[in-house]
């Protein structure tokens, strides 16, 4: 019999500008914790009532606009530049009581007011500590001579300004909680909260390998500089000293960072996507070997999760957040940060094994723990390890 919630004094609101946080939010509202989800957008959350959804829809035309008239760093510095505006028009919908969840810099002042009258906060931790954020990437920039900054400046400040208001930290992988905990933060505010993947829709493909495939290495999402795409390219030009026929597939969305390096890279194989819904990626995963992402800094990448549930093997760094799933030689490799060398001898070796396997390449991983229904149960049961909600007695 599946468990259900009560609230133990106020309801939950979750605000976010974009469609972030939708998992959390749906699984409020289907035990009726949620009294409002609060958007920047013109349509809602599947899952979530149109009751207790209200939109904001100025906001994500703003943002529309600026990517398609600025380049992304400037686009994503000016969409940061919407978040008080768009904290304010929050704090118009809070009542006293309160709990609310929302991501770095969204609702600062929300956060205040509702630690004022009696609620709880709670930071969704899509990346790690702001400190570790920028410490990690400032240094990659500057390998790079990058001219920007990891972020924009005034995002940066807002995001770690908004810490001082948290009650707890909604965090996916073990990456992330470290580098809380080792700035303060105390084993008790630290709440485990994954990204599950849809496995109705990324599965294993069924059908045999094709024996006279060219051994195929893929990266989805975007590429910059902190997800390490200087070292990929050059891994993978490492590989086709061994396998010269091999591809590489890749998303074409690329931050400014990582423009002057791909230009260095153009004489690969490269085989390029547009950003693809779910279906048609799924179908681009299974047909590929491997996946590789060697990123500075994540909280979890759901990218490598999709890539497990279709069975791949995946070559993550720790600081991926992801890697927390990865047993080394069973279902993928985990390499240090920016070693191209250690990539490629990781990709040789689940190529000889991908390639030469009679069955399924990767052993001993069970895709229900990337469910959406381990994730509900084990963030419920943590909002009650806390006493934000309550077990319903029958």
């Amino acid at each position: 019999m599946r468990a259900s919630y009560e609230p133990v004094s106020g309801r939950f609101v979750v605000s976010t500008p974009a469609h972030w946080d939708e998992d959390n939010a749906r699984a409020l509202a289907k035990h009726d914790l949620l009294r409002l989800m609060l958007m920047g957008t013109r349509r809602g959350v599947k899952g979530v009532p149109p009751e207790v959804t209200r939109l904001n829809p100025k906001f994500g035309l703003l943002a529309y606009a600026a990517a398609k008239t600025m380049s992304p760093f400037r686009a994503e510095s000016f969409r940061f530049r919407l978040h008080p505006w768009f904290d304010r028009w929050t704090m118009k919908q809070l009542i006293p009581g309160d709990h609310i969840v929302s991501s770095f810099g969204f609702a600062n002042e929300s956060f205040k007011w509702v630690r004022r009258h009696g609620g709880k906060t709670l930071l969704s931790a899509g990346n790690s500590h702001p400190d570790n954020f920028w410490n990690i990437l400032a240094e990659e920039h500057r390998r790079w001579n990058c001219p920007d900054p990891p972020v924009a400046r005034h995002y940066y400040k807002r995001g770690k300004a908004m810490l001082e208001d948290v009650d707890y930290v909604l965090s996916p992988s073990s990456w992330v909680s470290k580098s809380f905990l080792e700035r303060g933060f105390r084993p008790e505010q630290i709440i485990r909260d994954l990204y599950p993947v849809d496995l109705s829709c990324f599965n294993p493909n069924p059908a045999p390998r094709d024996k006279n495939r060219p051994l195929t290495v893929i990266s989805t999402g975007m590429l910059s500089l902190r997800k390490g795409t200087p070292y990929l390219l050059e891994a993978f030009r490492l590989v086709l000293k061994t396998h010269p026929s091999a591809r590489l597939l890749l998303t074409r969305n690329i931050l400014d960072s990582a423009l002057p390096v791909i230009q260095r890279y153009s004489d690969l194989p490269i085989d390029w996507a547009p950003n693809l819904p779910h279906p048609e990626l799924a179908k681009r995963l299974q047909s590929a070997d491997i996946f590789v992402l060697p990123s500075l800094e994540e909280g979890l990448v759901r990218t490598a999760l999709e890539a497990m549930a279709c069975g791949l093997p995946v070559i993550l760094t720790p600081n991926t957040g992801s890697s927390d799933f990865v047993q080394p030689g069973v279902n993928g490799e985990i390499i240090p940060v920016r070693d191209p060398q250690a990539i490629a001898d990781a990709v040789l070796k689940w190529a000889d094994r991908v390639m030469n396997a009679s069955g399924p390449a990767v052993r001993a991983f069970d895709p229900a723990a990337l469910s959406y229904e381990t994730f509900e149960r084990e963030f419920l049961e943590q909002l009650a390890a806390v006493q934000l909600v309550r077990k319903r007695t029958t």
